[in-house]
């Protein structure tokens, strides 16, 4: 199966292409930018694309980061990714974001609580945890530092994702251990499509995963009456 993955849900835009059982993506690229993703994806994958022999005739499958994220770079890239899906025929699946975090840990032999945490902004995270074995401690919610480090018990804790730092040390102050494994912004690009292409594309569906209302709200006072 070839892959093509494609990530706009944080302060990145990312594309590779990876075929099941390569170590390494045939080809990819990353732009770190916390603006911009709309005008930047497109020529992106094409350059990806083109670096791969057979470019989009090749894929088998469509992978998009669905969030939690930005509610303008999701929009971005599920559209992008459906319109390559169609044009191609092939199927689109969505991967969330705090999952293509949590991924990286749990394949190695680790003792601890895996977490995935990213800055949600107003004193709260998104956060997932996993414990050893695959039972789930926290779905993918919306949390106040305390809360979380309160459901997540006793620890020790491995956490990763941006807001990985100010998770750990609220985890300290209240006596639990914790490890700062990973604080990078955005997802790795090559795990997006390797989740992608495990996923099943009739449950796996490309649309948001929305954890918070948007900032922008409707100014109910300035509506004018339909007559």
């Amino acid at each position: 199966m070839r892959v093509l993955a494609i990530d706009t849900a944080l302060g990145a835009c990312s594309a590779c292409i990876w075929q099941a059982g390569d170590a390494e993506p045939l080809a990819a690229e990353t732009l770190f930018m916390e603006r911009g993703h709309a005008e930047a994806l497109l020529p992106l994958i094409e350059r990806v694309a083109s670096r791969v022999e057979g470019g989009f005739e090749t894929l088998d499958r469509v992978a998009v980061t669905v969030g939690p994220g930005s509610y303008t770079g999701l929009r971005v890239g599920i559209s992008a990714a459906r319109g390559i899906g169609l044009a191609a025929g092939i199927p689109v699946v969505g991967v969330a974001t705090l999952s293509a975090f949590l991924a990286p840990l749990m394949v190695k032999e680790r003792r601890g609580l895996f977490t995935a945490a990213l800055d949600a902004k107003h004193g709260h995270i998104y956060v997932q945890a996993i414990a050893p074995g695959g039972r789930t401690i926290i779905q993918p919610s919306l949390m106040s530092y305390r809360d979380a480090i309160r459901v997540l018990g006793s620890g020790p804790l491995l956490i990763s994702g941006s807001a990985a730092v100010m998770l750990a040390a609220e985890a300290r102050m209240q006596g639990v251990e914790a490890h700062v494994t990973d604080v990078q912004q955005a997802p790795d690009i090559a795990w997006i499509a390797r989740l992608g292409a495990l996923a099943d594309p009739n449950q796996a569906l490309p649309k948001p995963l929305y954890l918070r209302d948007p900032d922008a709200k409707p100014q109910d006072g300035a509506r004018i009456a339909r007559q």
